[in-house]
């Protein structure tokens, strides 16, 4: 336990300031694109290690979620601005986060091929089921949108285990991020506290 305090109490960070934060959120996302690369060149190898390639993806994602809410939390912490400007700049970076965790996880099940990994249980038309197979980036944004907000429509079935665990994961990170922005802002609202009257 005091391992994960001291962690969380150093002031070594990468990022410390806001407009940095921002700014390099999207950088998430740059493995997503090695790995594109990876599946549209080296097809027959990618499709051998598929599910141990899908299985860090989801750790690479929880770890990175981890950090950036990490960091969240201390550039908040140590804002010199009102407490409400710096709620605003907090709020804008959860956003920030949340839109690239379902980005990401879209992406994920694009590469993985979204028609392999779900199994649409919804009854369509032969002209709606194209459309929709023409567009899998977009079916994949849906599929992970719904996942993460735990709306659960059920018109998507994952069909394999690696799936299955993506959506375990997934919703996790979208049932917990409501506690833990709360959680975010009390600490980092307290921390502030406790360095004025230090001061």
């Amino acid at each position: 336990m005091s391992i994960a305090v001291n962690y969380l109490q150093r002031e070594t960070r990468l990022l410390k300031d806001i407009k940095i934060a921002f700014i390099s959120l999207p950088l998430v996302l740059l493995p997503l694109l090695m790995e594109w690369w990876f599946h549209s060149h080296y097809s027959a190898l990618f499709v051998t290690y598929k599910h141990k390639i899908l299985l860090v993806n989801i750790a690479y994602i929880v770890l990175v979620r981890f950090a950036l809410l990490d960091t969240a939390v201390y550039i908040f912490s140590r804002s010199h601005h009102t407490v409400h400007v710096a709620l605003i700049q907090v709020v804008l970076l959860y956003l920030e986060i949340t839109v690239i965790t379902i980005f990401y996880y879209a992406i994920v099940f694009h590469i993985f091929d979204v028609f392999s990994l779900f199994h649409l249980s919804a009854q369509l038309t032969s002209e709606n089921l194209d459309e929709i197979h023409k567009h899998s980036l977009i079916t994949s944004m849906y599929i992970s949108t719904v996942t993460f907000t735990t709306l659960g429509s059920g018109d998507w079935i994952p069909q394999t285990l690696s799936a299955m665990i993506a959506v375990i994961s997934e919703v996790i990170l979208g049932t917990i991020q409501g506690g833990v922005f709360v959680a975010i802002v009390i600490y980092a609202h307290q921390n502030k506290n406790y360095e004025k009257k230090t001061i």
